[in-house]
């Protein structure tokens, strides 16, 4: 169970402890990877009146599986973005994002942003984009955390506007963009009105990871393989309702990034324990558990491993294989996989009493 803090409680004696453990953090969005004190103080500084669910303390009630619920996410969402307005705030919140990472354990960092929704008050598209990529190189080198972007087209937006992004993101992949994405309420905007710029973003060389599965069904998922063939999907627990689908993702290979508090936090499963995450495990499913969007959802990665080891029973040996999936499935270099699945070897060999 979550503390008022947003972790759990301390582990008891003989348990290995999930923030030492060495893992990779595929799913991360960046207005959402904000601390809340970090918010509080931008929106005073700013002069931004925030509702209650954001200065409460406490993450705010949502439920997003009808349409006004999410709206209510996206409002919440959108008055925190509203809050990042010049170069340091967004430097701020990437090295804020880093060192929340590390204190997790994550030695590799994938973030998400949609560029356009920060260009009107940085310069334009492509400031903007620079302004991010800056960031989160002086955050990777001031914190030693591996930490590239990816680049995510806005469902609800034209897809026109879906391949000015992907080609801006190509353009920039050697300055940090290692992937391209499609992100926001998949009930609008069909997976394959995308598929002209995820081809762009892959014949440049770029990772495809659109988000599917979460919001509506197996069918979501589908479509992000067939339309869009994507390497890892964001979420893409409704997979779990079609078993063919389910060995179609263990036999190609495809990565689902599972968030288990933002799936709860948003009405997807009722309690933690009926996410399918011991599903997708069994069915070998490669899994990147991930932290979504803590700012709104009030926990970050490592709670992610918490959910798994007390509401879903895994053991520290399948912990470990859990976040090896989430390094293999990542674009970190070959020295860093390395490293981190050494570290993780040595978690697990080490005593624990």
């Amino acid at each position: 169970m979550l503390s008022s803090s947003g972790g759990y409680p301390p582990n008891p004696p003989y348990v290995r402890d999930l923030t030492l453990l060495p893992k990779a953090h595929l799913h991360l969005h960046f207005t959402g990877s904000m601390r809340p004190a970090t918010l509080l103080e931008l929106a005073d500084k700013y002069g931004v009146h925030l509702p209650e669910a954001l200065t409460g303390g406490e993450p705010p009630k949502l439920r997003a599986t009808d349409e006004r619920g999410w709206f209510r996410f996206q409002r919440l969402y959108d008055m925190a973005r509203s809050c990042l307005r010049e170069p340091e705030d967004i430097r701020r919140l990437v090295r804020e994002a880093a060192e929340e990472d590390v204190r997790d354990g994550s030695g590799w960092l994938e973030i998400q942003v949609d560029p356009t929704s920060y260009a009107p008050r940085l310069g334009g598209l492509i400031p903007a984009l620079e302004i991010i990529l800056d960031a989160v190189e002086s955050a990777s080198r001031e914190t030693g955390l591996g930490m590239r972007v990816l680049v995510a087209a806005n469902r609800m937006k034209h897809p026109l506007d879906a391949r000015t992004l992907a080609r801006l993101a190509v353009r920039y992949a050697d300055r940090g963009v290692v992937g391209f994405g499609l992100s926001n309420d998949e009930r609008r905007g069909m997976a394959r009105d995308f598929d002209r710029a995820f081809a762009i973003a892959r014949e440049g060389g770029l990772l495809a990871a659109p988000h599917g599965g979460e919001l509506t069904g197996p069918a979501s998922v589908r479509d992000c393989l067939d339309d869009l063939r994507a390497s890892r999907i964001g979420h893409g627990v409704r997979a779990a309702e079609d078993p063919r689908l389910l060995r179609r993702l263990a036999e190609k290979g495809v990565t689902c990034e599972v968030c288990p508090a933002s799936n709860v936090a948003l009405g997807v499963y009722e309690k933690p324990e009926h996410v399918p995450l011991r599903t997708f495990f069994d069915a070998g499913v490669p899994v990147a558990l991930g932290a979504d969007d803590p700012l709104l959802f009030g926990a970050r990665l490592a709670d992610q491993y918490e959910i798994a080891r007390h509401h879903h029973g895994f053991t520290d040996v399948e912990l470990a294989e859990l976040a090896r999936q989430s390094v293999r499935a990542s674009v970190a270099p070959e020295d860093v996989r390395r490293k981190l699945l050494s570290g993780i070897d040595d978690w697990l060999a080490a005593p624990t009493g």
